[in-house]
Parts: C-alpha cells; structure tokens; sequence
C-alpha cells in the first residue's frame, strides 16, 4: 500500500458532516466503526435526553439508548437517505421509546392487577432526577404521549415540524396544530396554583 492510498483513507470524523459521516459508515462498517462511532457521540446527549423526556427515568432511557444504537448499526447499510440522519435516527428512538412505554405500561397493570404497590418503583425512579428535570417531567406527564413527543423532539431534539411530522407519521399542519395546543396547556398549567 502506498503512502498515498494510505493517507486517502485516514480522516479525521469529526471534520465531516452527517452526510458524509453515513457514506463512511456504510462503506466501512464491515471493518471498523469509526464514522459510526461519530455520529452516535454527536447525537448521544440528546439521544438520552430525548428518552429522558419520553420515558420519565434514566435507567429505561438508557436501555433504549442502546437498542437504538444497535438498530443503527445493523440498519445503517438499508439507510437510503430519503430523510436526513437525524430524522431517521429520532425515528427510531421514537419507535423504541413507544415500544418501552407500552411495556412499562403493561408491567403497571400487572403489578395492579397482582395488587402490588407500583408507587415504590416510581419514587425511585423520582429520586434518581434533579429537582428541574422533576418539574418538567411533571409538566409533561400532564400532556397526551403524542403531544409530549412533539415537544420533545422540538426542544430536546431540536427537530424542525417536519422532521417531527416524517418521525411521527403525521401532517405538517397537524403537527404544528398540537404542538400549539400543548404549548398552550403547559402554559396553563404553569400559571395554575394547584401545580
């Protein structure tokens, strides 16, 4: 191998956009994971605080972190790039952190239906947040599934209404309508004395 063709493929991953990080990636995956490994340290934080948010505690965020990390490795090469990396990404951890909901959700009926107190696990996990995480994650669990992901794409993610739309397979219009209405009932609730 020539000092040349050598150079040709060494690159510094954090020089390159999204865009070109995937082409990396989907080129290189089957020996290293280099690109890869730089588009996941780009979204990570917000990748957690998005599950964070949607989930209500770290621990199942974590968890679906990884399955989504997982599901981008093994799905990258079928990436066709209709949508942008992000957009594909937060559809997937929207689609993970549903999937994790509805088993948090059945794991409470049982526990209800088995007459055991669900309460304890919850202040745990209540516990484990800071006291402005705590506030929000209040907030939030006052607004409908659908509309608390619309806000938390749009502001943990910092997802544009379409981005938001395409994940969650909704109108353009529609999503901003929601949106508008879920601002408005945090508002709401914010002013409440009773909060």
């Amino acid at each position: 191998m020539t000092k040349q063709s050598r150079t040709a493929r060494r690159y510094n991953p954090a020089d390159l956009d999204d865009d070109a990080l995937v082409l990396k990636a989907k080129s290189e995956l089957i020996h290293t994971t280099t690109a890869y490994e730089e588009l996941m340290r780009r979204y990570q934080r917000t990748l957690f605080n998005v599950c964070v948010r949607y989930l209500g505690n770290e621990r199942d965020a974590d968890d679906v972190c990884q399955e989504v990390m997982l599901k981008v490795l093994h799905g990258l090469k079928q990436f066709e790039g209709k949508a942008k990396f992000k957009t594909w990404l937060y559809s997937i951890t929207y689609n993970e952190c549903i999937t994790q909901y509805r088993k948090d959700k059945r794991k409470r009926r049982l526990m209800d239906a088995l007459s055991l107190d669900p309460q304890e696990e919850g202040e745990e996990q209540e516990a484990s947040t800071s006291e402005g995480s705590e506030g929000l994650s209040r907030l939030l669990a006052h607004v409908n599934p659908i509309d608390r992901e619309i806000l938390v794409l749009r502001f943990v993610a910092e997802l544009e209404f379409q981005e938001i739309a395409d994940i969650m397979h909704m109108g353009l219009s529609a999503t901003k309508m929601r949106y508008k209405r879920a601002l408005e009932k945090l508002r709401n609730q914010i002013d409440s004395p009773f909060i």
